[in-house]
């Protein structure tokens, strides 16, 4: 896995340590971690708080940082601050208020992302795009908590090339934010691409992604 991100990233004429793996576990056991972890993954996603505080329990830190890739509700809040070390889905003041008095009450400083919204899913979270600067305008008063950059989870498509234009509208919304004055510290990275179509998140200018089947295998639907 390791090989095809550092050759998509060449490709691209990018550094391939720019790029960071996040092996996406949700439903897996604490063993997949554990194999994962012995294997040198150092950076895990998982979806939801409750599933994810188990697994916490279990990995050594700081050999494994943990990144909450999942919606996350305001009353989730506290515990998500205190847990992990990466949180990809902001999507409101609101909720960016929460996270930084709850890290700050714990003694955290949690790296958040910025959820974006660039299709109108129903089904799908984020913050529409013109929401975007004022949250990170927002994001200046934090105290404990520190916004890093931009996420996205476009439409669903079994084409790559179909996605490449949300990856590309992200990468440019990033560049425009960057132009009007917004703090690179705010904007350096961004998360998008998963297993079926992260070589082209890359090559729009992805600095995370977020693979789970090609790592682990595929999931079992709950029975």
């Amino acid at each position: 896995m390791r090989e095809r991100i550092d050759r998509a990233a060449r490709a691209a004429g990018r550094d391939p340590d720019g790029v960071r793996l996040v092996a996406v576990s949700k439903t897996f056991p604490p063993a997949a971690v554990q194999a994962g972890a012995d294997a040198g993954l150092a950076d895990f996603g998982e979806n939801r708080v409750q599933e994810a505080l188990g697994k916490i329990e279990r990995a050594a830190r700081p050999r494994v940082r943990w990144h909450l890739i999942g919606h996350l509700q305001s009353n989730k809040a506290r515990a998500a601050a205190a847990a992990f070390d990466w949180i990809h889905s902001v999507d409101s003041t609101k909720l960016l208020r929460r996270l930084d008095e709850a890290a700050a009450d714990a003694a955290t400083a949690p790296n958040l992302l910025v959820q974006v919204d660039l299709a109108g899913e129903a089904t799908k979270h984020g913050a529409p795009v013109a929401e975007v600067r004022p949250l990170l305008e927002a994001a200046l008063a934090c105290r404990a908590a520190r916004v890093r950059g931009l996420m996205l989870m476009p439409p669903w498509n079994e084409d790559p090339e179909a996605t490449r234009p949300y990856f590309r509208r992200l990468r440019e919304l990033r560049d425009g934010l960057l132009d009007e004055g917004i703090a690179p510290a705010a904007l350096g990275d961004l998360s998008m691409g998963m297993s079926h179509d992260f070589e082209v998140a890359i090559a729009e200018g992805a600095t995370m992604v977020r693979v789970g089947t090609a790592i682990f295998g595929r999931r079992t639907p709950p029975r």
